[in-house]
């Protein structure tokens, strides 16, 4: 009976150190639950997903290379990490997805904070305003919204435009028909050759695009309301957040985002640090 006690007594220590030592291998090390940032690092490579047929924002040069004022700023923020900024073109449709999957570790393409996308994305704070506009054709008669009614308007896929559109219900029932393109520069050529009547679009692409192009084209001064622009990361990747935000509040600090951020706009119109 004595042996049978001792025995068992064994087997009870045993089984509470194995226990015991389970619960110590499950509890995660510090850091642990939030390695985004180390796992960059790691890799030395921060994968931006971005639409290339976005300018000024991110798109092909005549050299067929990717270019913009995203590019630029996050390169300088990736060369200061000590890590390569890689380009990773998407469907904007499938944006999320990219990310979530972790084909990319972030958004960052004039990237329209809402509240619907922010349920799924942890949001860098804004650094960019930017405004919901409708271009024309410049010969066109139309001044206001209600002008375009009965017509077709062309618009991005995915892009915030589709939400600037529906939160307008009354200019949406309007319409006739409103027509999604891969991309805006579709929807501007379709614009021209009269495919459309109009097109809904970001105020800096709208801006940029006519500007460089002389197209005749221009925007009406009614609007579909104000939004800015955050860079999108997966919602547990606070740590790479916060670094990449806390590397751009340095670069507005020491002046290298406003000589970017004047380079491609004429002026800074950067709102970080304001």
């Amino acid at each position: 009976m004595k042996r049978g006690m001792i025995v068992g007594l064994c087997l009870l220590f045993a089984c509470g150190a194995a226990f015991a030592g389970g619960k110590k291998a499950a509890k995660p090390a510090a850091g642990a639950e939030d390695p985004s940032l180390e796992n960059v690092l790691a890799k030395k490579k921060l994968v931006m997903g971005l639409d290339d047929s976005f300018p000024p924002m991110g798109f092909r040069n005549e050299a067929n290379e990717i270019v913009g004022y995203d590019v630029d700023v996050a390169k300088e923020v990736a060369s200061r990490l000590g890590v390569e900024l890689a380009l990773q073109p998407i469907d904007w449709n499938a944006k999320e997805q990219e990310l979530n999957t972790g084909q990319i570790d972030c958004i960052w393409n004039g990237f329209t904070i809402t509240e619907e996308r922010a349920q799924n994305i942890r949001f860098s704070p804004p650094y960019l305003k930017n405004t919901q506009v409708v271009v024309v054709r410049a010969d066109a008669a139309y001044a206001t919204l209600a002008d375009l009614a009965g017509k077709n308007v062309g618009t991005q896929a995915g892009s915030s435009s589709v939400h600037a559109i529906d939160a307008a219900p009354d200019f949406k029932a309007s319409l006739n028909q409103v027509i999604e393109t891969k991309d805006f520069l579709t929807a501007l050529m379709d614009l021209e050759v009269g495919g459309v009547d109009a097109v809904v679009i970001d105020l800096v692409v709208a801006n940029d695009n006519i500007q460089r192009s002389g197209k005749a084209l221009r925007i009406m001064d009614e609007t579909l309301g104000a939004e800015e622009f955050g860079i999108g990361f997966r919602k547990g990747d606070k740590a790479l957040a916060d670094k990449v935000w806390d590397t751009l509040r340095a670069m507005a600090g020491d002046g290298t985002l406003e000589r970017i951020t004047t380079q491609w706009f004429g002026s800074n119109i950067s709102i970080i640090g304001k």
